[in-house]
């Protein structure tokens, strides 16, 4: 489903994503309007711009996430402000594309959005990097022991797979750059998340934007 108030924008959005082989479903051109029509349609991934009338798009993910687990939100915006990541992630958006993406990077973010992989615009992928940066080197300035300071311990693996994950790849890409499986992948990224104690991907670049992290790399 495609919301977007520009009619022309939003028309050649959900032409592309019909040409690349999408079941367009519903489309909606204002917040009120896109909550009731994603309710009754029932789209797997909701291709949402934040500047809506009537219900800002942040409402919107958030009661459509809220009411649907399966739900996958995928924010199309012209703002590439990480204050406007950061507040589209908390309320429940699993990936943030910002407009000048071309068609290509679209279909491929909606594609990846649908498998479950978190795509956001370029520099978040370096705040999730920056995170695991200072979890590395945090133990090491601190005088107690790793198991003591509460920092999570993360094998040359876990680090080399998350990395990648930092980068933006998918499970798929990186199963095959370092010539493992797809669910080793899986099984390496979920080992990691849970020594941090969170619960998906999303919460690991949420954890990483409220930190403020600058993402250098």
């Amino acid at each position: 489903m495609v919301v977007d108030d520009h009619p022309m924008w939003r028309d050649a959005v959900a032409r592309d994503l019909g040409e690349a082989g999408f079941e367009v479903v519903a489309t909606a051109g204002d917040g009120e309007q896109a909550v009731r029509r994603a309710l009754a349609a029932a789209p797997d991934v909701l291709v949402l711009d934040l500047n809506l009338p009537g219900r800002p798009g942040v409402e919107v993910c958030r009661e459509l996430a809220g009411a649907d687990q399966k739900l996958r939100v995928l924010v199309l915006s012209a703002s590439g402000e990480h204050a406007d990541v950061l507040e589209a992630v908390k309320s429940g958006a699993t990936g943030y594309l910002v407009k000048s993406a071309s068609t290509e990077e679209l279909v491929d973010a909606v594609r990846r959005t649908a498998d479950g992989d978190p795509v956001f615009t370029p520099g978040l992928a370096g705040l999730v990097l920056g995170e695991y940066r200072r979890l590395a080197t945090e133990p090491a300035a601190s005088a107690a022991t790793p198991a003591d300071s509460g920092v999570p311990q993360l094998t040359e693996r876990e680090t080399e797979v998350l990395r990648l994950v930092a980068k933006g790849l998918s499970y798929r890409q990186i199963a095959e750059r370092l010539v493992i499986s797809h669910r080793t992948v899986q099984n390496h990224v979920q080992n990691t998340l849970g020594k941090l104690q969170l619960h998906n991907r999303v919460e690991l670049v949420r954890y990483a934007i409220e930190r403020g992290l600058d993402g250098e790399d």
